[in-house]
């Protein structure tokens, strides 16, 4: 099965205390979309300007990424800057230009309503909503959301809220929606808002499940080189997406979102282990399956007698 991704799509300049790259493939869209794509094809949605190389719609297309979805306008990409401190978890925009992107309001080919699993990237509710709109009969959605949507359009993001199966966001986020400071209450509380799951990213240090009766914890793997984090929240998105739609399970219950969790967190770490999506072009299913081991053996513990 498919997965239907929608959100923004960029060229970011980012910056480390080490270096520098300007102009690369950014956006959440493009980060959830390949992530997916290593499970599962992926109808895109998105906007992007004249300047857009053309290349990375034949990228797209190589890794089974329909980019039907994808408006040409008139005008210049989305452009994002940031810059990143020395620990590479504080970071400082330097400059958003929306340009394209400013008046985008998504509009889905005929044949992309019919997709079963949908992810709406991080773009405004009212957004996320609309496209949701445009579906048909979407067996499982999912929805990334961000403290400006919760800050800004809080009316909005309720109101999608009851039609989510999954929302993802962040321990931040998670806190800023519920005004609580324990991740646990404040996950379950999230759930009581109307998403039947909620998954709390927590960089670093992995990630939180929460479901009607359940609840799952998850490490991140660990990295020796972190060399641009940028994007990896949405390639963990991207990745449990694509997971729970290849899988072509008839029911999606805790048991498949544990392991999706895990899968997305996997395509994360990649992720951050090169700048822009450089990592994620070349990565290989066996080097999917063999972290994911690897994970899975760090994770397993013995109870003694």
């Amino acid at each position: 099965m498919s997965v239907l991704v929608v959100g923004s799509i960029a060229l970011d300049t980012v910056k480390t205390p080490v270096e520098e790259h300007a102009d690369q493939l950014g956006g959440s869209a493009s980060y959830a979309a390949v992530g997916a794509s290593f499970f599962s094809p992926v109808n895109l949605v998105g906007v992007v300007g004249e300047d857009f190389p053309e290349s990375e719609f034949a990228f797209w297309k190589s890794r089974k990424i329909d980019p039907g979805g994808v408006q040409r306008a008139p005008g210049k990409t989305f452009r994002w800057s940031g810059e990143y401190a020395w620990d590479l978890n504080t970071r400082e925009t330097r400059s958003v230009a929306l340009n394209v992107f400013e008046d985008f309001r998504p509009q889905l080919p005929e044949y992309f309503r019919d997709t079963q699993f949908v992810l709406l990237a991080n773009i405004a509710p009212s957004l996320q909503a609309h496209v949701l709109n445009q579906m048909r009969r979407p067996r499982f959605v999912i929805a990334d959301t961000m403290d400006l949507w919760i800050q800004t359009t809080r009316k909005d993001l309720d109101a999608l809220l009851p039609r989510l199966d999954l929302l993802i966001l962040n321990e931040s986020e998670a806190r800023e929606i519920t005004g609580d400071t324990s991740l646990i209450r404040a996950g379950r509380a999230i759930r009581r808002m109307g998403p039947k799951y909620v998954a709390v990213k927590k960089g670093e240090h992995g990630a939180l499940l929460f479901g009607p009766d359940d609840f799952f914890s998850c490490g991140a793997y660990p990295l020796e080189d972190i060399r641009d984090p940028t994007g990896a929240g949405d390639t963990f998105a991207g990745g449990l997406a694509g997971y729970l739609a290849g899988q072509g399970a008839k029911q999606i219950d805790f048991a498949w979102l544990r392991r999706a969790v895990i899968f997305g967190s996997v395509l994360a770490s990649f992720c951050v282990e090169a700048f822009s999506l450089n990592r994620l072009r070349c990565l290989t299913s066996k080097e999917i399956e063999e972290r994911y081991e690897m994970f899975r053996v760090m994770s397993q513990f013995e109870v003694l007698p």
